[in-house]
Order: structure tokens, then C-alpha cells, then sequence
């Protein structure tokens, strides 16, 4: 690796909400940082100490989507020449203002992440099946059969009905699972034909009768125009006091004020969900203070194999454009 030995400082790279450490840890930054300096962030920057952070940027690295960055934030950062993000969808980043400042965003690519959400999805179920949080032994909490507990009988899912809103490749995964349980996959989405369905041994039904009949409703769409606040507070209305929600998908499928609602009054039964509006949850976060939920903090895609691939393609991505070589993975400029 060349560098650029004519400039009076060393470039400039920051490296945003490494939270795990992974990127920190992954990458091989020795030859990285014989030519630039290089900065990672493990906690959440946002204001004006996300501005202070990038001032000096020449190449961002963006864990996700965690931190928005939109074309007032690029007008604040002339430096900024490469913008890397880690999978290849990023729908908080502004591509189109960044390539208007002749900024170059390049991806890595994914992993296993699409098999890591399915089995966070089947974590959250079977947890929130078993009530597994309420029965927990621990030092500080030796209870054996807390009585409070051991009132909620859990349900067996073998025989009942999984609803999918969405049958990607995620979706797929999912309701493979739920058939292994023994229970019936059905689905919705809103290109979804009987033909499809069938060929993953699911059926075909309307979103309403979808949300009324079933045990469990997982989301697994991509939020688009007409996704948006898909389920809103007549369709929450329609779930059963028994039936469980459960999102690995986007918090923007759902109408977080009416979910409040609806969980409170019963209906669904009970929640779990890895995805949310604003991330981190902020204290005092009405979901937080219900007793029917099971939160955890956007977790679906992290595991060991997805993030070394992030990290191989980040080390690639920074190491070509050092070097003033094509960028792997650089998105092309919209026409």
C-alpha cells in the first residue's frame, strides 16, 4: 500500500458504531494506518458529537444503518471522500447526496446474516413461548417455580398456526422452522400469489385473516411505500389475546404508538421485537415499561461469521481506495 506520502497530514478514518468491537478486532488496520489515521467509535454518537467526530473524516465506516447520515450531515464534512458501509442495503445513508459530492460509497457484503435473523427469530418465539425471561435461575434470582411464573402455562406450538407478513429468504427460513415444529406456515405480502406460497409449503392469505388466526405473526418485509405503518392500530385490533408479535425485520412496519396501545390492552398477547424507531431505545421508552414485551437490541444479523465478512470487506474496500485502485463494491452513481 502506496498511501499518499504528498499530503501534509496523514489521512483521516473514522469508523462509527462498532458496538461489538468487531470491526476494531477484525480488521487488519497495520498497513491501513501506515497511511491514515484511524478512529473507531463502539458507542452512539449523535449531534454534535457526531459532527466533531466526522470533522476530519476522509473515508467513514458505517456499522448498518445505526447512525442516519443525510445530506445536511455530508455538507458538514468537506473532507469526506469514501463512505464504506457493512452489508449492502443502507437505508439511512443519503447515497445520492454523497455521489453529488463526488463521494465515493462502496458495501461490503453480507454473510450468513439472513440465516443469523431467522434463528433470532426462533430465539425470541421459543423465549417468548416459554416464557423463558420470567423462569430464568441466577444467582440473584434462585426462584424454583416462582408462583407468579408458574401461573402462565406455556403454549405448545406444535399444531398451531405460524403467520409470515413477508416470505424472502428470511421468511422462507422461518416458516421451514415453524413446519419442522409441526405448525402450520401461512403468509401474506403484498405480491404474494397461492402459487408462491405453495412452494414453501405455505398458504396464501389475506393480511386480516392472517393477523386474526394466528398463534404467532413474525414480520420479514422490506418497509416500502405501501409497508409503511403496515400494521396500524385497526390491524393490531384484529390479533388474538393469545397470539404473539414478533418483529426481526423493521420497526417501521409497525405503528410503535399504536403497538403501545395494543399490547396494553391485550391484543396481541404479547410482543418481541429487535428492531425499533429510535436505536438505542432511550430510557423511559414506553415499550420498556410493559410487562407483555420481550426486547433485545438489535441482534438479528450480529454473529461471529457475518461480522468477519463485514471485516473483510471493509479492510478490502479502505485498502483499494488508499491505494487510488477501483473500490469493490462502489455504488454506482444514479442516472
Amino acid at each position: 500500500m502506496t498511501g499518499d506520502s504528498s499530503r501534509v497530514s496523514p489521512r483521516a478514518i473514522v469508523v462509527l458504531d462498532d458496538w461489538e468491537n468487531a470491526l476494531r478486532d477484525g480488521v487488519d488496520w497495520r498497513a491501513i494506518r501506515r497511511a491514515a489515521d484511524v478512529t473507531v467509535h463502539n458507542v452512539a454518537l449523535r449531534g454534535a458529537a457526531l459532527e466533531a467526530a466526522l470533522a476530519r473524516a476522509d473515508c467513514v465506516v458505517l456499522m448498518r444503518d445505526r447512525t442516519p447520515v443525510d445530506a445536511g450531515l455530508l455538507a458538514k464534512l468537506p473532507r469526506l471522500r469514501h463512505i464504506v458501509f457493512t452489508g449492502t442495503r443502507n437505508k439511512t445513508l443519503d447515497t445520492a447526496a454523497a455521489q453529488r459530492a463526488g463521494i465515493v460509497v462502496s458495501h461490503t457484503e453480507w454473510g450468513p446474516s439472513k440465516a443469523s435473523t431467522c434463528e433470532m427469530t426462533w430465539s425470541l418465539i421459543l423465549a417468548a413461548t416459554r416464557r423463558l425471561p420470567q423462569l430464568m435461575l441466577t444467582p440473584g434470582r434462585n426462584v424454583w417455580r416462582d408462583p407468579e411464573a408458574a401461573a402462565v402455562l406455556p403454549d405448545v406450538l406444535h399444531g398451531q398456526r405460524l403467520g409470515l407478513i413477508g416470505l424472502g429468504q428470511i421468511g422462507q427460513r422461518v416458516a421451514a422452522v415453524g413446519r419442522a415444529l409441526g405448525m402450520e406456515v401461512v403468509a401474506w405480502s403484498p405480491n404474494m400469489t397461492p402459487e408462491r406460497a405453495r412452494e414453501h409449503d405455505a398458504r396464501a392469505v389475506g393480511l386480516d385473516e392472517l393477523l386474526a388466526s394466528s398463534r404467532v405473526v413474525s414480520l420479514h418485509l422490506v418497509p416500502a411505500a405501501g409497508t409503511r405503518r403496515l400494521l396500524d392500530r385497526e390491524r393490531l385490533a384484529l390479533m388474538q389475546p393469545d397470539s404473539l408479535l414478533v418483529n426481526t425485520s423493521r420497526a417501521e412496519l409497525v405503528d410503535t404508538d399504536a403497538l403501545v396501545e395494543a399490547l396494553r390492552a391485550g391484543r396481541p398477547g404479547f410482543g418481541a421485537f429487535d428492531v425499533f424507531d429510535s436505536e438505542p431505545l432511550p430510557d423511559g421508552h414506553p415499550l420498556l415499561g410493559l410487562p407483555n414485551v420481550l426486547l433485545t437490541p438489535h441482534c438479528g444479523f450480529v454473529a461471529k461469521q457475518v461480522y468477519a465478512e463485514f471485516a473483510r470487506g471493509v479492510q478490502r474496500n479502505i485498502e483499494a481506495w488508499l491505494d487510488g485502485a477501483d473500490v469493490p463494491g462502489t455504488l454506482a452513481a444514479a442516472s
